[in-house]
């Protein structure tokens, strides 16, 4: 969800609207705020329940575009190492990943004994905390300890895939760089077409990188058409990978990924330039720290959820500032987390400070409730 390509204010603002909208769709999802303000604004909390997660397809083909930017923008990986630049990718992913799962930890705890909701996580084990500080806990089948984290891991496995496969044309031996940069898009556009029209169609895979590939290669194909002399041939591979796999399963979810694309090709091959105002600016800004939002806001809007049940459980006016509240306060948080831990370069000692005192952090947790 962070690049190292260089910042686009198209992209800062789609990252921020999308941010927004995921944690507006958690909001209506987790309750009891959303149940009670449910009867003054019914069709929106429905439609954020059932539709707000459709952003995470937004954010997909975001991290597909900004992938092929910083890998090969030119079709050839312009990286020294695969091991080094998935070994990179971790470690700034995993830093403020670990930071906010210790707050949602710490959160859980200091609500969980007068808090009965579904949507406070149990206490803790051991393979659960590890599991999630290595990001394989729907892999191994353990809950996930925030809202949200599981696009952690496919992000990292997107990248990692992403990064291999372009690794291993450059490898090929006996090919010149053009041919070579064409095979590794081809291979792009394949593993495409096999997400759209066969892994995504298999919900018993949606915790592997191939179910996902659909939308993030979409978004690497984006790039190339954007930086293309000749863009008509990706936007026809594009519009045709879609609309086959559209007619073959139709799914929401692809016709969202399919539009963001082609949206994303047709805004950024116009004459640069945004339309003004303070909401365009704050959704920027909120663009370039919307992996640290998206990361801290459930903790926040858990504790918000509490406080309104404890004191306000049935007043609906109170209910409705409440999940307003909760969306600054996550906003909030989001911006000091990205201020002291995600923009600073981050290291491998540091992460493994961080994933060390999420698993002791937890496993203190566990041992106070089972003291007390």
């Amino acid at each position: 969800m962070s690049s190292a390509a260089p910042r686009s204010p198209l992209i800062d603002m789609l990252k921020g609207l999308a941010c927004a909208t995921i944690v507006w769709h958690h909001l209506a999802f987790y309750g009891p705020m959303s149940d009670v303000a449910m009867a003054w604004f019914p069709g929106l909390i429905a439609w954020l329940y059932d539709h707000g997660r459709m952003a995470v397809q937004l954010f997909l083909v975001l991290g597909g575009y900004l992938a092929a930017a910083s890998l090969a923008p030119q079709g050839l990986a312009r990286f020294e190492s695969a091991s080094q630049q998935i070994a990179r990718r971790f470690v700034r992913l995993v830093v403020p990943y670990a930071v906010a799962l210790l707050l949602a930890v710490l959160v859980a705890a200091l609500v969980r004994p007068w808090f009965d909701h579904p949507s406070v996580p149990g206490e803790p084990d051991l393979a659960q905390l590890l599991a999630n500080a290595l990001l394989l806990q729907d892999l191994v089948g353990e809950e996930a300890l925030s809202a949200g984290v599981w696009y952690v891991a496919i992000d990292f496995q997107l990248f990692a895939l992403a990064t291999l496969l372009l690794a291993g044309v450059r490898a090929l031996p006996g090919l010149a760089p053009g041919p070579r940069a064409r095979l590794a898009q081809a291979l792009v556009v394949v593993g495409t077409a096999a997400s759209l029209l066969w892994f995504n169609r298999e919900p018993g895979l949606d915790m592997w990188a191939i179910y996902f590939f659909g939308a993030y290669g979409l978004g690497m194909m984006a790039f190339w058409a954007v930086h293309s002399e000749r863009p008509g041939p990706w936007l026809a591979a594009m519009a045709s990978l879609g609309g086959v796999a559209l007619a073959l399963d139709f799914r929401l979810r692809i016709l969202v990924a399919l539009v963001s694309a082609l949206g994303l090709v047709w805004a950024l091959r116009r004459p640069p330039g945004l339309p003004g105002g303070r909401g365009v600016a704050g959704l920027q800004r909120l663009g370039q720290m919307s992996y640290s939002v998206f990361l801290v806001h459930f903790p926040v809007c858990l504790l918000a959820n509490a406080l309104m049940h404890l004191y306000w459980p049935e007043a609906v006016g109170a209910n409705v500032l409440g999940m307003l509240g909760a969306f600054v306060l996550s906003l909030a948080a989001g911006r000091m987390l990205y201020q002291w831990v995600e923009r600073p370069v981050p290291t491998w000692w540091l992460a493994l400070r961080w994933q060390a005192s999420l698993v002791g952090a937890g496993i203190l947790v566990a041992l106070a409730d089972g003291w007390f």
